[in-house]
């Protein structure tokens, strides 16, 4: 019963509003523990005695856990309401984070950022959906805004901070770190968060939930948005994964520094995303998805120039990259809102849909970059050059 009342409501008496703020922080952890890594994987892999591939697989499986999470989360919230659900994943978020500070081994890295993933995806899910329980009308509107541009300075901010970490305290203070934020957050929720979900509903079971994701999948419209907002919006994990190699094993870099330009890339989208609110309803969405889309295949093939060219610099690498990202913060938020069009009254399964789609793309684009170790921009380049065809032949088709 005492563990029963704890998850069903706040400690502190009085409590029945849900603090926006608090929820767009949820949110933005679910996945700060990825991108606050990229910068440490080389001193990770060189004090564990690993390959940068077996390295890489730290973020590949993130994302795989990722991806299977976006599917379960969100009907476990639905059936069992908000607050258990968010309690029960950043418990499990703060134990992946633990367990990896003392690891003694890459496999054992690999199941702790593993445990993240699974807890962190459930702040990245149920977070979303506490803002849209407590926010109705133009105030939906304005609160979702405000959370879409928190979590996209996340894939910003967090690489420069695990770079400063790592290079003044070392890779396994990232996870001290880690888990002093989440178990804060954790309290903060377990002491003020309030149940937002007021009406909660049996599960359908598996069979129905399938179904309706059928039902998605045979619209080609469905299939080719997301294809392509899966392609753009996760295509620069290739460079995000391979980026601490890059920078400081063939452009003798600092760790401190990979953050940084991992932070000027990611800026792009933000770029990006600006544009593409400025064009909102002065362009078709399928327009303008393509415009930045092509954007994306040309910085692509300049970065592919440079790298063939042999004159790769840390100018000539990050500036086609940011051009990349803005292509991408143009693309991807049009693409999506394409695919929600789709079926209105299947909101929530459509965002599931896209939701597990783009990790998975994810973790095959950081896969391939993983796999094919050239010591140069080259798979990189070419990732991106296929993920903007890919995209680009599914956008002519909607």
């Amino acid at each position: 019963m005492a563990l029963r009342s704890l998850l069903a409501r706040p400690l502190l008496p009085g409590r029945t509003a849900a603090s926006v703020p608090l929820l767009v922080a949820v949110t933005m952890t679910g996945t700060v523990a990825m991108h606050v890594f990229v910068p440490a994987l080389p001193a990770a892999a060189a004090d564990l005695h690993a390959t940068p591939f077996a390295a890489q697989l730290t973020i590949t499986l993130f994302l795989c856990g990722l991806a299977g999470g976006q599917l379960v989360y969100g009907p476990l919230s639905d059936r069992f309401g908000r607050r258990p659900v968010i309690v029960a994943s950043f418990a499990l978020y703060l134990v992946g984070a633990l367990l990896a500070v003392p690891a003694r081994t890459i496999g054992f890295l690999i199941f702790a950022r593993l445990l993240q993933s699974l807890g962190g995806c459930g702040s990245l899910v149920i977070g979303r959906a506490m803002v849209r329980d407590v926010s109705t009308g133009t105030d939906a509107a304005r609160q979702l805004a405000a959370l879409t541009m928190a979590m996209s300075m996340t894939p910003a901010l967090a690489p420069a901070i695990g770079g400063f970490i790592n290079g003044a305290f070392g890779w396994r203070a990232i996870f001290v770190g880690l888990a002093l934020a989440i178990a804060i957050l954790l309290g903060l929720v377990l002491l003020t968060l309030p149940e937002t979900n007021a009406h909660p509903v049996r599960l359908p079971g598996i069979r129905p939930i399938l179904a309706g994701y059928g039902r998605l999948l045979r619209s080609a419209k469905f299939r080719h948005y997301t294809v392509a907002a899966s392609c753009g919006g996760t295509s620069i994990y290739a460079f995000l994964a391979v980026a601490p190699f890059l920078l400081v094993d063939v452009l003798h870099r600092t760790s401190e520094e990979v953050g940084l330009y991992c932070l000027l890339v990611t800026l792009g989208m933000l770029v990006g995303s600006a544009i593409a609110r400025q064009v909102a309803g002065r362009l078709e969405i399928r327009h303008a998805a393509r415009r930045g889309n092509l954007v994306c295949g040309l910085s692509a093939l300049t970065l592919l120039a440079v790298d063939l060219s042999g004159s790769l610099t840390v100018a000539a690498l990050v500036a086609p990259l940011f051009v990349y990202a803005i292509g991408v913060g143009v693309m991807g938020p049009n693409a999506v809102a394409g695919l929600m069009n789709v079926d209105p009254e299947a909101g929530g399964a459509a965002s599931s849909l896209y939701g597990f789609t783009s990790m998975a793309f994810g973790a095959g684009f950081t896969l391939l970059v993983s796999l094919w170790h050239a010591g140069s921009a080259l798979p990189v380049a070419i990732i991106l050059i296929g993920a903007s065809l890919v995209a680009g032949v599914t956008l002519q088709r909607v």
